[in-house]
């Protein structure tokens, strides 16, 4: 595999501050069956996929078939609601210049279907900067399970060893951890010290982060 470093970026609330656009979906799509999703059962399901969510809000409600339906129906309005004003998430274009400029390779690994990340890829600044991206729609196994980071690195060629993720939910942290790459968690939609538990780095702003410093933490941090 390649020598270049690779930085990984989650998608919602690092790349797009979409945290109430997706609340706002989960209950409209909710309440269509006459169901109801609260602000507590959304943050403790956060970074999971739909389907996940799904499964742990209502298990054994649905059969397959109706979980799918449900999901579509649920990003569909996701889409809607986010392409009426797109909320991109403070530094990110100038971050992914940054990165690009300096030679990382840059992918999105998310939860979220093709359809989604499409969208925040044309929509969020230097979008086509990022070089590759892995959906939920390619995983068999969401966060904390490290596939999603895996996948998107073998889409780079870069080892995982070389690879640095910006993550916000502690799910998304641990799966960082776990496939052997830097894992850098951003405050905003989960408490510091959740993050802290997995994360090489917590910071509060995309801002925070440069092309050196995520390099020197790289090559100079102890990971498993």
């Amino acid at each position: 595999m390649s020598e270049t470093l690779g930085l990984i970026f989650d998608m919602d609330g690092v790349l797009v501050d979409s945290y109430r656009t997706h609340l706002a979906s989960w209950q409209r799509a909710a309440k269509e069956k006459g169901l109801h999703v609260s602000d507590e059962d959304f943050a403790r399901t956060f970074g999971r996929t739909s389907r996940d969510i799904i499964g742990l809000l209502w298990p054994g409600k649905f059969n397959d078939a109706e979980v799918a339906a449900f999901d579509l129906r649920k990003e569909a309005l996701y889409r809607e609601i986010l392409g009426e004003d797109f909320p991109e998430m403070d530094g990110a274009g100038d971050l992914i210049a940054a990165l690009d400029a300096a030679g990382f390779l840059l992918a999105i690994g998310s939860s979220g279907p093709p359809e989604n990340v499409d969208l925040v890829r044309r929509c969020v600044g230097n979008g086509r900067l990022i070089r590759a991206a892995v959906t939920g729609a390619e995983v068999a196994r969401g966060k904390p399970d490290p596939q999603v980071f895996l996948l998107a690195a073998g889409k780079l060629n870069v080892s995982p060893g070389r690879c640095a993720v910006i993550e916000d939910a502690p799910v998304g942290v641990e799966a960082a951890r776990r496939a052997g790459m830097l894992s850098i968690g951003l405050l905003g939609t989960a408490p510091k010290e959740k993050l802290a538990a997995h994360a090489h780095i917590v910071v509060s702003s995309l801002r925070q982060l440069n092309a050196d410093l995520i390099t020197q933490a790289i090559q100079n941090t102890t990971r498993p």
